[in-house]
């Protein structure tokens, strides 16, 4: 699936992640690769001004659930078994990059390394792997 594909899919499948504006848009699929974006506005910020929590675990959920929906298909019912992540700064508003790499893509289960980051890619604030139950090829249209 392109970048494209993958943001009409989600508008269709998931139109709740983007209900109050295209915060999160998947902006680069290639081999075993994905890169979601998020602008962080305000109501992504903490007290003290910094991106929160939260905003960086939904880019890291997605940037994985991306990068196996551009390897697998359209498979809504793809979802998450296991999602860790490592906060290593703290990020200011703006655009932030969630890098995604597949570490193994099998048949059931579908494994991704997320680094969160700015436009230069050289200090995450945040790296996390995910899981991802896959399901059977019957219950993967939509």
């Amino acid at each position: 699936m392109t970048p494209d594909e993958i943001n009409a899919y989600l508008d269709d499948v998931f139109p709740e992640l983007n209900a109050t504006r295209r915060a999160y848009l998947a902006s680069e699929v290639g081999e075993g690769t994905a890169v979601v974006t998020c602008s962080a506005g305000p109501e992504s910020l903490r007290p003290g001004g910094t991106v929160s929590g939260p905003t960086l675990m939904t880019l890291a959920d997605i940037a994985a659930w991306v990068v196996v929906l551009a390897h697998v298909g359209r498979s809504a019912l793809t979802v998450t078994t296991h999602l860790s992540i490592d906060f290593l700064r703290k990020p200011e508003p703006g655009l932030l990059y969630g890098r995604a790499r597949l570490m193994k893509l099998g048949k059931r289960l579908a494994v991704s390394a997320v680094e969160i980051g700015d436009e230069t890619g050289r200090e995450p604030y945040a790296i996390a792997s995910a899981t991802y139950s896959i399901p059977p090829p019957d219950f993967r249209q939509r």
